[in-house]
């Protein structure tokens, strides 16, 4: 179409690997644009690793301006403190229709609640964790607190359990966050909050950030990563500040602001050793991503993903590591491809980052034949 500015794919990468800043712009971890989306830690760890990927010095999310909830389609997420009310709110449900939708499977007629059920739910976290506690504990307590309709019998433990969908997502708006020692996870409460938002208000700030972290994109991506729906996310989508393009002829969105350093964005020489759910994976156009079919079978699995290997804004292969004994961490690489010698040294190299993100004092490297 005229007048529509084209965008091929290895343009459109080139401004993530920027917009991400794995060109390591030397900034604190707090600091990192990234934030404005969260970091996802599944597995727990990850969001260290991720962290390091983009500020090698870092030795974890321990800044004082962090913290780790339960946000993005429920999942574990660390985000800057300060913007915590303005990200309970804009996850908020947009309507009864959608909060019904983000809550599947284990109470359908509980699910009808709609907004009542988020509300409820966030009420309970809010009277319930007053201090540090159990998972199992905080459970039993909210369950008893809300709706019969939003839990179900659990046969295996012989109990009544609230949704899982719901527990989850419904507790950062009832000011829970993620107490992590070790292994264990505890929730505990988020100092002064305020209570749940009384309305949803900044989906499309939301928007705008996955767009400018990951776009070009469409409605559909977007709200996929939202966990909400394209229908519900085009009432607040803020069509205002965007500019259409085409991404390999199909139609995309970009912040308006941002469409000249796209155009611009030219390929980084870089390799880097992502984690599973590290920000750069967690665009939902996994076949621009990715275009191969059995790539992507590699990385995105049912149970434990690998982290990927990027070269240079592809993805290029997928890791895995295990602690050894003595403080060592064994990093297995599989490329998809025969690697560049270069590419080789760059991975030994980044692979003592992960090493040192996880605690060990050195890093053993095998990369597998292709």
């Amino acid at each position: 179409m005229a007048g529509i500015p084209e965008i091929d794919r290895e343009r459109v990468l080139a401004y993530r690997v920027a917009a991400q800043q794995l060109d390591r712009p030397g900034l604190r971890p707090a600091d990192l644009d990234v934030l404005a989306l969260g970091i996802q830690d599944t597995p727990y760890g990850s969001a260290r690793l991720a962290l390091a990927a983009r500020v090698p010095a870092a030795v974890g999310p321990d800044d004082d301006r962090l913290e780790l909830v339960w946000s993005f389609r429920g999942a574990p997420h660390l985000h800057r403190r300060a913007e915590l009310p303005a990200l309970a709110a804009a996850l908020w449900p947009l309507s009864d229709t959608d909060a019904t939708r983000r809550i599947p499977g284990q109470i359908r007629e509980g699910a009808k609640l709609g907004l009542a059920a988020f509300r409820a739910a966030a009420d309970a976290f809010r009277a319930v964790v007053t201090a540090p506690m159990d998972r199992g504990e905080v459970s039993r307590a909210v369950t008893e607190r809300i709706p019969a309709a939003l839990s179900y019998d659990c046969r295996p433990c012989g109990s009544r359990h609230v949704s899982g969908a719901l527990f989850q997502q419904a507790g950062l708006a009832g000011g829970v966050r993620l107490a992590v020692s070790g292994r264990a996870a505890r929730l505990a409460p988020l100092a002064g909050w305020s209570g749940p938002p009384d309305a949803a208000t900044g989906a499309d700030a939301l928007a705008l950030a996955y767009l400018r972290l990951l776009g070009p994109a469409t409605v559909g991506d977007v709200a996929g990563f939202l966990g909400t729906s394209a229908t519900e996310l085009r009432r607040v989508w803020p069509s205002g500040a965007l500019t259409e393009v085409r991404v390999d002829g199909r139609p995309a969105w970009v912040p308006a602001d941002r469409l000249e350093a796209l155009r611009a964005a030219e390929p980084a020489r870089l390799v880097r050793l992502l984690p599973p759910g590290d920000p750069y994976l967690q665009a939902r156009d996994r076949a621009l991503l990715v275009p191969e079919k059995a790539h992507q079978q590699q990385l995105w699995r049912m149970l434990g993903n690998p982290g990927a290997l990027l070269v240079d804004g592809e993805i290029a292969g997928t890791w895995r590591a295990k602690q050894a004994a003595k403080g060592r961490l064994d990093l297995t690489v599989t490329p998809f491809a025969a690697l560049p010698s270069r590419v080789g040294r760059a991975v030994e190299t980044e692979a003592k980052v992960v090493a040192a993100a996880r605690g060990a004092a050195e890093a053993r490297v095998v990369i597998e034949q292709v």
